[in-house]
């Protein structure tokens, strides 16, 4: 009998995704035992400080990979949204599932949407990239910085004086905390992390015959839109210090990707859509972050250099 050994947070959320792909690939494969090992990882261990003050990019991740290349695990599961632009060398994407609902959510005391926060109102957030487009919509609000995994967070807000704070509504639904939201922000409004809502199976670029067994976890058009939205984050060189989101959508075999770059504070922003076929879901990708780059997106990401910039994983 073979066994695969998957590599995971430990927080709640992270179990809760880890177990349904261990679940899935026990019922797939009865011949296999499978293990879920924890690993702690940067992100994990450093919560006083926001992830962009504590090495971008990864920082959800590192240790994990790191076990993969060792040996010590066979098989990772991420949040899509956490992984870097790049794979990292020696290590494979085997699969992308579908993608749940990829929409931020609103978790507030009395309003029912951005539009009604209450003027000069506190939002909070980890994430730079739902704090630059909360500013560029509201640059009346205050955004206090938000870190912890999901239950933390709202319990954080429940202690607080905040009137809302911004979450990913895939990771409350898939908590059973769902009754938590009091309204989903619509793509035009906020554009979603790269990779929102979809789980990334990681392998050793050299496991062909694990490659083959976990395939069926593929989700093909959720994988194609998750190709052309990391194909704009590359582009950019997009790390995890600037806000950068991007969302693609197929529908009839047509690719739509909505792009955003814009400074923390929401004083300078660019949004952008493009569109076509869904077999050239990469090329759209690039496409999208050259005409960006050159109707200012580089005087935005310029001065804070490439280490500086922001997939929004939080």
């Amino acid at each position: 009998m073979r066994r695969i050994r998957i590599g995971t947070r430990g927080s709640r959320l992270a179990l809760v995704q880890t177990r349904s792909i261990a679940d899935a690939i026990r019922e797939k494969h009865p011949d296999v035992e499978v293990e879920v090992e924890i690993i702690h990882t940067q992100g994990d261990k450093v919560l006083d400080r926001p992830l962009s003050a504590i090495g971008g990019a990864g920082v959800f991740v590192k240790e994990i990979e790191t076990a993969l290349l060792e040996k010590r695990v066979d098989l990772a599961v991420h949040s899509m949204k956490d992984l870097p632009s790049k794979v990292t060398s020696g290590l494979a994407l085997a699969a992308t599932t579908e993608r749940a609902d990829p929409r931020d959510v609103l978790v507030a005391r009395s309003a029912s949407s951005l539009e009604t926060l209450p003027r000069g109102g506190t939002v909070a957030t980890g994430s730079l990239r739902r704090r630059s487009q909360l500013l560029a919509l509201r640059p009346d609000l205050n955004v206090e910085d938000l870190r912890g995994n999901v239950p933390t967070r709202l319990e954080k807000f429940d202690g607080s004086t905040w009137d809302a704070i911004v979450l990913a509504g895939a990771g409350l639904a898939r908590l059973g905390l769902a009754a938590r939201i009091r309204s989903y922000i619509p793509v035009e409004s906020m554009i979603p992390a790269v990779g929102q809502g979809a789980l990334a199976v990681e392998i050793r670029a050299s496991d062909s015959d694990l490659a083959e067994r976990v395939s069926f976890l593929s989700h093909a058009p959720t994988e194609r839109a998750v190709v052309s939205e990391r194909s704009f984050l590359a582009r950019l060189e997009g790390g995890c210090r600037v806000p950068i989101a991007a969302y693609a959508e197929i529908r009839n075999g047509r690719l739509s990707l909505r792009g955003y770059v814009g400074a923390v504070d929401g004083s300078r922003h660019l949004r952008r859509e493009i569109e076509g076929d869904a077999s050239r879901a990469e090329d759209l990708g690039l496409e999208l972050a050259e005409s960006m780059l050159g109707e200012g997106a580089a005087a935005i990401i310029g001065p804070m250099g490439p280490m500086e910039k922001s997939g929004g994983t939080a």
